[in-house]
């Protein structure tokens, strides 16, 4: 159970529409690429029309404070399905990174399991928890700058660990402010920054994952309902 699950939703049926061409998107996309079923003709470049709006508005404050630079999006829409696909694929990954057999149940791997879970959530069917993702209310997205290159954000998207956390990189910015570590955290206070201007929450745990409108959001911005539920 997430802090976020017993928040109950009230679904406004607000459709899920695909991410126009003036928002930079990450191709190839890395689930699709890794063969995750998203089923014939649906993209993981898809959120509610709210949501949407809302990104553009976030897309201008950043072009305010940064003329040349744009988001990023890295992932949006994602199936119960493709949850759970990636739910197996991180604990994998993060096993074999770790030298832990992956097939085995051991305390260690026990361990790779929850510090995944941290990051990903349950691939839950049941409509009263479904995923961030599933709802189309949740993006993980980036800083692109001049020719729309990813900037480094001293970490990888996905990445399971500290390194992921917003502030991670606070106290070495104040240590040495004109360091990397500065810049990476400027970056990321700048990112955040640009989706709360346009109300978007931030997972605490993830420097790149905003949503607007689902649990997390209401959890983190004391919303009493949330206004999404799974979306397909």
């Amino acid at each position: 159970m997430r802090p976020w699950s017993p928040i109950p939703i009230e679904e406004c049926h607000e459709p899920l529409v695909d991410l126009p061409d003036g928002l930079l998107r990450l191709e190839p996309h890395p689930y699709v690429s890794l063969g995750a079923p998203y089923g014939e003709g649906a993209s993981p470049f898809r959120l509610r029309q709210g949501v949407l709006d809302r990104l553009w508005q976030a897309q201008a404050y950043l072009q305010i404070q940064k003329p040349s630079w744009r988001l990023a999006i890295f992932d949006a829409w994602r199936p119960v399905a493709v949850q759970a696909f990636m739910v197996a694929h991180a604990t994998t990954s993060e096993c074999q990174l770790q030298g832990v057999d992956p097939h085995r149940d051991s305390p260690e791997r026990q361990a790779v399991i929850a510090s995944v879970a941290r990051f990903w959530a349950p691939p839950s069917a049941d409509p009263a928890t479904p995923p961030p993702h599933s709802t189309g209310s949740a993006v993980d997205l980036t800083l692109a700058g001049p020719g729309d290159e990813p900037l480094p954000m001293g970490g990888e998207i996905d990445a399971v660990g500290a390194i992921s956390e917003p502030d991670h990189y606070a106290q070495l910015a104040q240590d040495e402010p004109q360091g990397e570590a500065a810049t990476w955290h400027h970056r990321r206070l700048l990112l955040a920054a640009a989706m709360a201007s346009a109300g978007f929450a931030q997972h605490p745990h993830e420097w790149w994952h905003f949503s607007w409108g689902d649990q997390l959001w209401a959890w983190r911005t004391g919303q009493p309902l949330a206004r999404y539920g799974s979306a397909s």
